[in-house]
């Protein structure tokens, strides 16, 4: 099964009940289930460039290279800024930083330390503060707090889905 791109995926903000436990359950698990998925992978299948996309290293260090976009919108956010800080949509900082190099547990652990700093700043935010909102640079759509960690955790389930996808698919090209 084809994966939507992420720059063509559309996102609906229109839910009004407050889930954010849920959301902050999901983003917590994330590390987890990464962790879960890539141990025990061969360097040879982490490393692999399929069809000149990211690697799975690649993937787990984008998740990294994120974290602070997330982190600086969520300040954003609370400071009553009108929009969102932008990203960089070529991702250069991920193209650049050759994650492939780090070992898998180096990334795994930076990942995992880099999350739970913003899961803690979100376990003490108030309730009203999953209500506020800022306008989404690329989106052109208001996004509140509760609305931007579901989409970062939808962008969390997307790099998982395409590491799942990457090692089944170089697992099957080898054999």
């Amino acid at each position: 099964m084809k994966q939507e791109k992420w720059f063509d995926r559309s996102f609906n903000f229109e839910n009004n009940q407050n889930i954010f436990p849920s959301i902050l359950e999901r983003l917590s698990g994330t590390p987890i289930r990464l962790e879960e998925k890539v141990i025990g992978i061969s360097e040879n299948i982490l490393t692999f460039s399929l069809d000149n996309t990211w690697t799975i290293k690649e993937n787990i260090g984008h998740l990294i290279d994120l974290e602070p976009l997330w982190q600086g919108r969520l300040d954003d956010i609370i400071n009553g800024q009108i929009e969102l800080r932008p990203t960089d949509l070529q991702n250069t900082k991920t193209d650049l930083a050759n994650h492939n190099d780090t070992s898998l547990q180096g990334l795994l652990s930076e990942f995992r330390k880099i999350r739970e700093q913003t899961i803690k700043t979100l376990q003490s935010i108030k309730e009203e503060t999953v209500f506020k909102s800022a306008l989404h640079p690329r989106l052109k759509a208001p996004m509140r707090t509760m609305d931007l960690f579901l989409f970062v955790a939808e962008h969390d389930d997307h790099h998982l889905a395409r590491i799942t996808e990457l090692i089944k698919n170089i697992k099957n090209d080898r054999n």
